[in-house]
Protein backbone atom coordinates (compact mmCIF):
# COMPACT_ATOMS: atom_id res chain seq x y z
CA UNK A 1 0.00 0.00 0.00
CA UNK A 2 2.84 2.39 0.85
CA UNK A 3 4.36 1.77 -2.57
CA UNK A 4 1.05 2.55 -4.26
CA UNK A 5 0.84 5.83 -2.33
CA UNK A 6 4.26 6.96 -3.50
CA UNK A 7 3.64 10.56 -4.68
CA UNK A 8 5.89 10.17 -7.73
CA UNK A 9 4.04 7.03 -8.76
CA UNK A 10 0.68 8.73 -8.31
CA UNK A 11 1.85 11.74 -10.32
CA UNK A 12 3.07 9.38 -13.02
CA UNK A 13 -0.30 7.66 -13.21
CA UNK A 14 -2.07 11.02 -13.53
CA UNK A 15 0.28 12.23 -16.27
CA UNK A 16 0.08 8.86 -17.99
CA UNK A 17 -3.70 9.01 -18.02
CA UNK A 18 -3.60 12.55 -19.39
CA UNK A 19 -1.13 11.63 -22.12
CA UNK A 20 -3.19 8.62 -23.20
CA UNK A 21 -6.41 10.65 -23.12
CA UNK A 22 -4.86 13.31 -25.38
CA UNK A 23 -3.85 10.65 -27.91
CA UNK A 24 -7.28 9.02 -27.92
CA UNK A 25 -8.97 12.39 -28.34
CA UNK A 26 -6.63 13.36 -31.18
CA UNK A 27 -7.11 10.05 -32.98
CA UNK A 28 -10.86 10.70 -33.04
CA UNK A 29 -10.87 14.47 -33.59
CA UNK A 30 -8.07 14.96 -36.12
CA UNK A 31 -9.24 15.46 -39.73
CA UNK A 32 -9.50 12.33 -41.87
CA UNK A 33 -7.11 13.48 -44.63
CA UNK A 34 -4.80 15.53 -42.42
CA UNK A 35 -1.22 14.66 -41.57
CA UNK A 36 1.93 13.67 -43.45
CA UNK A 37 0.94 11.86 -46.68
CA UNK A 38 -2.39 10.94 -45.10
CA UNK A 39 -4.45 10.81 -48.29
CA UNK A 40 -1.78 8.79 -50.11
CA UNK A 41 -1.44 6.36 -47.21
CA UNK A 42 -5.20 5.92 -47.04
CA UNK A 43 -5.34 5.24 -50.78
CA UNK A 44 -2.73 2.50 -50.34
CA UNK A 45 -4.69 0.99 -47.45
CA UNK A 46 -7.94 1.09 -49.42
CA UNK A 47 -6.23 -0.72 -52.28
CA UNK A 48 -5.10 -3.50 -49.95
CA UNK A 49 -8.61 -3.78 -48.50
CA UNK A 50 -9.85 -4.53 -52.04
CA UNK A 51 -6.95 -6.80 -52.97
CA UNK A 52 -4.15 -8.14 -50.81
CA UNK A 53 -1.77 -8.06 -53.80
CA UNK A 54 1.40 -6.06 -53.12
CA UNK A 55 1.56 -3.11 -55.55
CA UNK A 56 4.61 -2.01 -57.48
CA UNK A 57 6.78 0.59 -55.71
CA UNK A 58 5.98 3.22 -58.35
CA UNK A 59 2.22 2.59 -58.37
CA UNK A 60 1.57 5.56 -56.06
CA UNK A 61 3.12 8.01 -53.61
CA UNK A 62 3.16 5.59 -50.65
CA UNK A 63 3.56 2.24 -52.40
CA UNK A 64 7.35 2.62 -52.34
CA UNK A 65 7.26 2.17 -48.56
CA UNK A 66 7.69 -1.24 -46.89
CA UNK A 67 4.22 -2.76 -46.47
CA UNK A 68 3.76 -3.85 -42.85
CA UNK A 69 1.91 -0.74 -41.67
CA UNK A 70 -0.40 -0.74 -44.67
CA UNK A 71 -1.25 -4.45 -44.43
CA UNK A 72 -1.84 -4.11 -40.69
CA UNK A 73 -4.12 -1.11 -41.31
CA UNK A 74 -6.03 -3.00 -44.01
CA UNK A 75 -6.42 -5.95 -41.65
CA UNK A 76 -7.82 -3.62 -38.98
CA UNK A 77 -10.28 -2.26 -41.55
CA UNK A 78 -11.42 -5.76 -42.52
CA UNK A 79 -11.74 -6.80 -38.88
CA UNK A 80 -14.10 -3.90 -38.17
CA UNK A 81 -16.39 -5.17 -40.92
CA UNK A 82 -17.68 -1.76 -41.94
CA UNK A 83 -17.42 0.29 -45.14
CA UNK A 84 -14.02 2.05 -45.27
CA UNK A 85 -14.11 5.43 -43.60
CA UNK A 86 -13.66 7.37 -40.39
CA UNK A 87 -13.97 4.36 -38.07
CA UNK A 88 -11.14 2.48 -39.76
CA UNK A 89 -8.94 5.57 -39.84
CA UNK A 90 -9.49 6.21 -36.13
CA UNK A 91 -8.80 2.56 -35.30
CA UNK A 92 -5.57 2.62 -37.30
CA UNK A 93 -4.46 5.78 -35.53
CA UNK A 94 -5.19 4.17 -32.17
CA UNK A 95 -3.09 1.16 -33.23
CA UNK A 96 -0.16 3.50 -33.84
CA UNK A 97 -0.82 5.40 -30.62
CA UNK A 98 -0.74 2.12 -28.69
CA UNK A 99 2.72 1.31 -30.01
CA UNK A 100 3.77 4.84 -29.09
CA UNK A 101 2.61 4.23 -25.52
CA UNK A 102 4.63 1.00 -25.57
CA UNK A 103 7.74 3.16 -26.08
CA UNK A 104 6.76 5.22 -23.03
CA UNK A 105 6.22 2.10 -20.91
CA UNK A 106 9.54 0.64 -22.02
CA UNK A 107 11.42 3.82 -21.14
CA UNK A 108 9.90 3.75 -17.65
CA UNK A 109 10.63 0.02 -17.30
CA UNK A 110 14.27 0.48 -18.29
CA UNK A 111 14.74 3.33 -15.83
CA UNK A 112 13.24 1.34 -12.96
CA UNK A 113 15.33 -1.72 -13.84
CA UNK A 114 18.58 0.27 -13.91
CA UNK A 115 17.63 2.62 -11.06
CA UNK A 116 15.29 0.53 -8.85
CA UNK A 117 12.77 2.43 -6.75
CA UNK A 118 13.55 5.82 -8.30
CA UNK A 119 9.99 6.78 -9.18
CA UNK A 120 10.98 10.42 -9.57
CA UNK A 121 13.24 9.55 -12.48
CA UNK A 122 10.63 7.14 -13.86
CA UNK A 123 8.08 9.97 -13.78
CA UNK A 124 10.48 12.23 -15.67
CA UNK A 125 11.23 9.57 -18.30
CA UNK A 126 7.56 8.84 -18.93
CA UNK A 127 6.50 12.49 -19.01
CA UNK A 128 9.26 13.45 -21.43
CA UNK A 129 7.82 11.11 -24.05
CA UNK A 130 4.15 11.51 -23.18
CA UNK A 131 4.40 15.26 -23.71
CA UNK A 132 6.95 15.33 -26.52
CA UNK A 133 5.11 17.25 -29.27
CA UNK A 134 6.36 15.12 -32.17
CA UNK A 135 5.29 11.99 -30.30
CA UNK A 136 1.81 13.42 -29.75
CA UNK A 137 1.08 14.75 -33.22
CA UNK A 138 2.57 11.74 -35.02
CA UNK A 139 0.32 9.50 -32.91
CA UNK A 140 -2.66 11.29 -34.48
CA UNK A 141 -1.51 10.84 -38.07
CA UNK A 142 -2.19 8.00 -40.48
CA UNK A 143 1.50 7.30 -40.79
CA UNK A 144 4.01 4.53 -40.04
CA UNK A 145 6.53 6.63 -38.08
CA UNK A 146 5.12 5.98 -34.61
CA UNK A 147 4.77 2.25 -35.40
CA UNK A 148 8.39 1.74 -36.45
CA UNK A 149 9.50 3.72 -33.39
CA UNK A 150 7.56 1.28 -31.20
CA UNK A 151 9.31 -1.74 -32.72
CA UNK A 152 12.68 0.01 -32.43
CA UNK A 153 11.99 0.81 -28.78
CA UNK A 154 11.24 -2.85 -28.07
CA UNK A 155 14.55 -3.94 -29.58
CA UNK A 156 16.77 -1.33 -27.92
CA UNK A 157 15.12 -1.88 -24.53
CA UNK A 158 15.56 -5.65 -24.80
CA UNK A 159 19.24 -5.14 -25.61
CA UNK A 160 19.71 -2.63 -22.80
CA UNK A 161 18.02 -4.88 -20.24
CA UNK A 162 20.10 -7.86 -21.35
CA UNK A 163 23.38 -5.97 -21.10
CA UNK A 164 22.44 -4.50 -17.72
CA UNK A 165 22.28 -7.97 -16.17
CA UNK A 166 25.33 -9.56 -14.61
CA UNK A 167 26.46 -12.69 -16.38
CA UNK A 168 25.47 -14.12 -19.77
CA UNK A 169 21.81 -14.26 -20.91
CA UNK A 170 19.87 -17.34 -19.85
CA UNK A 171 18.58 -18.20 -23.31
CA UNK A 172 20.92 -16.42 -25.69
CA UNK A 173 19.63 -17.94 -28.93
CA UNK A 174 15.97 -17.50 -28.05
CA UNK A 175 16.50 -13.85 -27.15
CA UNK A 176 18.47 -13.31 -30.38
CA UNK A 177 15.61 -14.80 -32.42
CA UNK A 178 13.02 -12.65 -30.62
CA UNK A 179 15.04 -9.48 -31.12
CA UNK A 180 15.59 -10.40 -34.77
CA UNK A 181 11.86 -10.88 -35.30
CA UNK A 182 10.90 -7.47 -33.90
CA UNK A 183 13.82 -5.78 -35.67
CA UNK A 184 12.65 -7.40 -38.90
CA UNK A 185 9.16 -6.00 -38.37
CA UNK A 186 10.74 -2.56 -37.91
CA UNK A 187 12.49 -3.01 -41.27
CA UNK A 188 9.24 -4.17 -42.87
CA UNK A 189 7.62 -0.96 -41.59
CA UNK A 190 10.29 1.53 -42.66
CA UNK A 191 13.80 1.37 -44.07
CA UNK A 192 15.16 2.96 -40.88
CA UNK A 193 14.50 -0.41 -39.23
CA UNK A 194 17.79 -1.50 -40.80
CA UNK A 195 19.54 0.72 -38.26
CA UNK A 196 18.26 -1.19 -35.25
CA UNK A 197 19.20 -4.51 -36.88
CA UNK A 198 22.76 -3.24 -37.23
CA UNK A 199 22.72 -1.93 -33.66
CA UNK A 200 21.57 -5.31 -32.32
CA UNK A 201 24.23 -7.21 -34.26
CA UNK A 202 27.00 -4.84 -33.17
CA UNK A 203 25.82 -4.98 -29.54
CA UNK A 204 25.97 -8.78 -29.63
CA UNK A 205 29.43 -8.67 -31.20
CA UNK A 206 30.88 -6.26 -28.61
CA UNK A 207 29.25 -8.06 -25.68
CA UNK A 208 30.53 -11.47 -26.82
CA UNK A 209 34.03 -10.06 -27.41
CA UNK A 210 34.07 -8.53 -23.92
CA UNK A 211 32.74 -11.76 -22.41
CA UNK A 212 35.23 -13.90 -24.35
CA UNK A 213 32.43 -15.96 -25.92
CA UNK A 214 33.02 -15.46 -29.66
CA UNK A 215 31.29 -18.71 -30.60
CA UNK A 216 27.93 -17.94 -29.00
CA UNK A 217 28.24 -14.36 -30.20
CA UNK A 218 28.63 -15.45 -33.82
CA UNK A 219 25.69 -17.84 -33.46
CA UNK A 220 23.49 -15.11 -32.01
CA UNK A 221 24.40 -12.65 -34.73
CA UNK A 222 23.75 -15.23 -37.44
CA UNK A 223 20.36 -16.11 -35.95
CA UNK A 224 19.44 -12.46 -35.45
CA UNK A 225 20.22 -11.57 -39.06
CA UNK A 226 18.51 -14.67 -40.44
CA UNK A 227 15.27 -14.02 -38.55
CA UNK A 228 15.33 -10.30 -39.37
CA UNK A 229 15.92 -11.08 -43.04
CA UNK A 230 13.09 -13.62 -43.08
CA UNK A 231 10.59 -11.33 -41.30
CA UNK A 232 11.53 -7.99 -42.84
CA UNK A 233 14.12 -8.34 -45.55
CA UNK A 234 12.04 -10.36 -48.00
CA UNK A 235 10.32 -7.20 -49.26
CA UNK A 236 13.61 -5.65 -50.35
CA UNK A 237 14.76 -8.90 -51.94
CA UNK A 238 11.49 -8.97 -53.86
CA UNK A 239 12.17 -5.43 -55.09
CA UNK A 240 15.65 -6.46 -56.22
CA UNK A 241 14.38 -9.51 -58.10
CA UNK A 242 11.37 -7.83 -59.75
CA UNK A 243 12.51 -4.24 -60.22
CA UNK A 244 16.30 -4.26 -60.03
CA UNK A 245 16.72 -2.19 -56.85
CA UNK A 246 16.49 -2.83 -53.12
CA UNK A 247 14.79 0.48 -52.39
CA UNK A 248 13.44 2.96 -54.96
CA UNK A 249 14.90 6.44 -55.28
CA UNK A 250 13.73 9.48 -57.28
CA UNK A 251 10.48 7.91 -58.46
CA UNK A 252 8.29 9.89 -60.82
CA UNK A 253 5.52 9.83 -58.21
CA UNK A 254 7.76 11.93 -55.93
CA UNK A 255 9.02 14.39 -58.53
CA UNK A 256 7.22 17.32 -56.87
CA UNK A 257 9.83 17.12 -54.10
CA UNK A 258 12.68 17.73 -56.53
CA UNK A 259 11.72 21.40 -56.84
CA UNK A 260 11.45 22.03 -53.08
CA UNK A 261 13.85 24.47 -51.44
CA UNK A 262 16.69 24.69 -50.67
CA UNK A 263 17.68 22.15 -53.37
CA UNK A 264 21.24 21.68 -52.11
CA UNK A 265 23.04 21.37 -48.80
CA UNK A 266 26.53 22.17 -47.60
CA UNK A 267 28.48 21.30 -44.47
CA UNK A 268 27.56 24.66 -42.94
CA UNK A 269 23.90 23.54 -42.88
CA UNK A 270 24.86 20.91 -40.29
CA UNK A 271 26.64 23.24 -37.86
CA UNK A 272 24.51 26.36 -38.26
CA UNK A 273 21.96 26.95 -35.49
CA UNK A 274 20.43 30.43 -35.81
CA UNK A 275 18.91 32.30 -32.89
CA UNK A 276 15.67 32.40 -34.89
CA UNK A 277 15.30 28.71 -34.05
CA UNK A 278 13.70 29.94 -30.83
CA UNK A 279 12.12 33.18 -32.02
CA UNK A 280 10.78 32.67 -35.54
CA UNK A 281 8.88 29.38 -36.01
CA UNK A 282 8.99 29.39 -39.81
CA UNK A 283 10.87 26.56 -41.52
CA UNK A 284 10.99 28.49 -44.79
CA UNK A 285 12.70 31.53 -43.29
CA UNK A 286 16.13 32.24 -44.74
CA UNK A 287 17.81 31.20 -41.48
CA UNK A 288 16.03 27.95 -40.73
CA UNK A 289 15.85 26.74 -44.32
CA UNK A 290 19.60 26.17 -44.23
CA UNK A 291 19.81 24.86 -40.67
CA UNK A 292 19.23 21.12 -40.51
CA UNK A 293 19.34 20.87 -36.72
CA UNK A 294 17.40 24.10 -36.20
CA UNK A 295 14.60 22.82 -38.43
CA UNK A 296 14.78 19.43 -36.74
CA UNK A 297 14.41 21.06 -33.33
CA UNK A 298 11.30 22.85 -34.63
CA UNK A 299 9.70 19.61 -35.75
CA UNK A 300 10.59 17.70 -32.58
CA UNK A 301 9.28 20.32 -30.18
CA UNK A 302 6.61 21.88 -32.39
CA UNK A 303 4.65 21.33 -35.58
CA UNK A 304 7.03 23.09 -37.92
CA UNK A 305 5.20 21.96 -41.05
CA UNK A 306 1.77 23.07 -39.78
CA UNK A 307 0.02 19.80 -40.48
CA UNK A 308 -1.40 19.78 -36.95
CA UNK A 309 -1.56 23.51 -36.17
CA UNK A 310 -3.06 26.40 -38.15
CA UNK A 311 -0.72 28.17 -40.57
CA UNK A 312 -1.70 31.78 -39.94
CA UNK A 313 -2.51 32.27 -36.26
CA UNK A 314 -0.53 34.68 -34.03
CA UNK A 315 -1.52 32.65 -30.97
CA UNK A 316 0.05 29.54 -32.50
CA UNK A 317 3.25 31.50 -33.12
CA UNK A 318 3.35 32.62 -29.49
CA UNK A 319 2.75 29.05 -28.32
CA UNK A 320 5.55 27.86 -30.59
CA UNK A 321 8.04 30.38 -29.21
CA UNK A 322 7.10 29.48 -25.63
CA UNK A 323 7.43 25.71 -26.16
CA UNK A 324 10.64 25.96 -28.20
CA UNK A 325 12.19 28.06 -25.43
CA UNK A 326 11.00 25.83 -22.60
CA UNK A 327 12.24 22.75 -24.49
CA UNK A 328 15.83 23.94 -24.17
CA UNK A 329 15.97 22.44 -20.67
CA UNK A 330 15.10 18.81 -21.51
CA UNK A 331 17.16 19.03 -24.71
CA UNK A 332 20.23 20.14 -22.76
CA UNK A 333 19.54 17.43 -20.17
CA UNK A 334 19.45 14.79 -22.93
CA UNK A 335 22.74 15.92 -24.44
CA UNK A 336 24.42 16.02 -21.04
CA UNK A 337 23.10 12.58 -20.14
CA UNK A 338 24.25 11.27 -23.51
CA UNK A 339 27.76 12.53 -22.81
CA UNK A 340 27.76 10.84 -19.40
CA UNK A 341 26.63 7.58 -20.98
CA UNK A 342 29.39 7.81 -23.59
CA UNK A 343 31.94 8.39 -20.82
CA UNK A 344 30.75 5.23 -19.04
CA UNK A 345 31.14 3.15 -22.20
CA UNK A 346 34.62 4.56 -22.81
CA UNK A 347 35.50 3.44 -19.27
CA UNK A 348 34.45 -0.08 -20.24
CA UNK A 349 31.02 -0.08 -18.60
CA UNK A 350 28.82 -1.38 -21.40
CA UNK A 351 25.58 -1.98 -19.48
CA UNK A 352 22.41 -0.39 -20.88
CA UNK A 353 24.41 2.43 -22.47
CA UNK A 354 25.98 0.51 -25.34
CA UNK A 355 22.90 -0.29 -27.47
CA UNK A 356 21.32 3.08 -26.74
CA UNK A 357 24.40 5.04 -27.74
CA UNK A 358 24.84 2.91 -30.86
CA UNK A 359 21.22 3.57 -31.80
CA UNK A 360 21.55 7.33 -31.26
CA UNK A 361 24.74 7.45 -33.34
CA UNK A 362 23.26 5.34 -36.14
CA UNK A 363 20.01 7.30 -36.20
CA UNK A 364 21.61 10.76 -36.23
CA UNK A 365 24.22 9.65 -38.75
CA UNK A 366 21.62 8.09 -41.03
CA UNK A 367 19.42 11.16 -40.71
CA UNK A 368 22.29 13.47 -41.65
CA UNK A 369 23.10 11.32 -44.70
CA UNK A 370 19.43 11.18 -45.74
CA UNK A 371 18.97 14.95 -45.55
CA UNK A 372 22.23 15.45 -47.48
CA UNK A 373 21.13 13.04 -50.20
CA UNK A 374 17.64 14.57 -50.29
CA UNK A 375 18.25 18.33 -49.89
CA UNK A 376 14.65 19.48 -49.58
CA UNK A 377 13.05 21.14 -46.59
CA UNK A 378 10.35 18.45 -46.36
CA UNK A 379 12.93 15.75 -45.56
CA UNK A 380 14.01 17.50 -42.35
CA UNK A 381 11.53 16.00 -39.90
CA UNK A 382 11.85 15.31 -36.20
CA UNK A 383 9.55 12.32 -36.69
CA UNK A 384 12.46 10.49 -38.36
CA UNK A 385 14.21 10.54 -34.97
CA UNK A 386 11.39 8.87 -33.03
CA UNK A 387 13.39 5.65 -33.01
CA UNK A 388 15.57 7.13 -30.26
CA UNK A 389 12.57 7.77 -28.01
CA UNK A 390 13.80 5.43 -25.27
CA UNK A 391 17.39 6.77 -25.22
CA UNK A 392 16.01 10.33 -25.14
CA UNK A 393 13.82 9.58 -22.12
CA UNK A 394 16.56 7.54 -20.43
CA UNK A 395 19.36 10.10 -20.68
CA UNK A 396 17.27 13.24 -20.20
CA UNK A 397 15.65 11.73 -17.10
CA UNK A 398 19.06 10.75 -15.71
CA UNK A 399 20.22 14.35 -15.88
CA UNK A 400 16.96 15.92 -14.70
CA UNK A 401 16.84 13.50 -11.77
CA UNK A 402 20.21 14.84 -10.64
CA UNK A 403 19.12 18.44 -11.20
CA UNK A 404 15.89 18.02 -9.22
CA UNK A 405 17.32 16.52 -6.05
CA UNK A 406 15.19 17.97 -3.23
CA UNK A 407 16.41 20.77 -1.01
CA UNK A 408 17.25 23.71 -3.23
CA UNK A 409 15.72 26.66 -5.03
CA UNK A 410 17.21 25.41 -8.29
CA UNK A 411 15.28 22.17 -7.99
CA UNK A 412 11.98 24.01 -7.52
CA UNK A 413 12.75 26.25 -10.49
CA UNK A 414 13.40 23.24 -12.74
CA UNK A 415 10.16 21.57 -11.65
CA UNK A 416 8.27 24.78 -12.37
CA UNK A 417 9.96 25.04 -15.78
CA UNK A 418 9.04 21.45 -16.64
CA UNK A 419 5.48 21.91 -15.39
CA UNK A 420 5.08 24.92 -17.67
CA UNK A 421 6.40 22.89 -20.60
CA UNK A 422 3.99 20.01 -19.94
CA UNK A 423 1.04 22.37 -19.56
CA UNK A 424 1.92 24.29 -22.72
CA UNK A 425 2.30 21.11 -24.77
CA UNK A 426 -0.91 19.58 -23.39
CA UNK A 427 -2.95 22.69 -24.20
CA UNK A 428 -1.37 23.24 -27.61
CA UNK A 429 -1.36 19.66 -28.88
CA UNK A 430 -4.79 18.58 -27.70
CA UNK A 431 -6.46 18.97 -31.06
CA UNK A 432 -9.31 21.47 -31.23
CA UNK A 433 -10.35 22.93 -27.89
CA UNK A 434 -7.85 25.81 -27.82
CA UNK A 435 -6.18 25.87 -31.23
CA UNK A 436 -8.39 24.96 -34.15
CA UNK A 437 -7.05 23.73 -37.46
CA UNK A 438 -9.14 25.18 -40.31
CA UNK A 439 -9.85 23.29 -43.51
CA UNK A 440 -6.79 24.40 -45.45
CA UNK A 441 -4.22 22.78 -47.67
CA UNK A 442 -1.84 20.73 -45.49
CA UNK A 443 1.62 21.99 -44.72
CA UNK A 444 3.31 25.34 -45.09
CA UNK A 445 3.26 27.11 -48.45
CA UNK A 446 6.51 26.87 -50.41
CA UNK A 447 7.76 28.19 -53.73
CA UNK A 448 9.53 25.89 -56.23
CA UNK A 449 13.21 26.33 -56.96
CA UNK A 450 15.09 25.20 -60.05
CA UNK A 451 16.15 21.55 -59.56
Amino acid sequence: MRRLLNPWLLAGLVLGGAGIAIRIHNALAYGLNMGYDASFNWTYILGLMKSWALPAPDAGWSTAHPPFYYYASAAIGHALGRPPGAVQIAATRLFGSALGIVSVALAVTLVLRVDPGNFRRALLAGALLLFLPVHIYMSAMLNEEIVVSGFTSIVVTALALELSRSGPPRRPLLSAAGIGLVAGLALLTKLTGALVIGVAALSFAIASWRGRRPGIGAARIGLLLSVALASGGWYFIRNWVEYGYLYPYALQAHEVMFSMPPGSRGLFDYVYLPFSTFTNPNLLSADLLHSVWGSTYHTVWFDGYRHFMAKQDPAVTRAAIAILTLALLPTAAFLWGLARGAARVLRGELGPDLPQLLLVAATLGGYAFFTWRNPWFATVKGSYLLGISVPFAYYASETLDRWTQPGGIGSLAIWAWLALLVAAVAVTFTFGPVFEKPLELPGIDWKPVTP
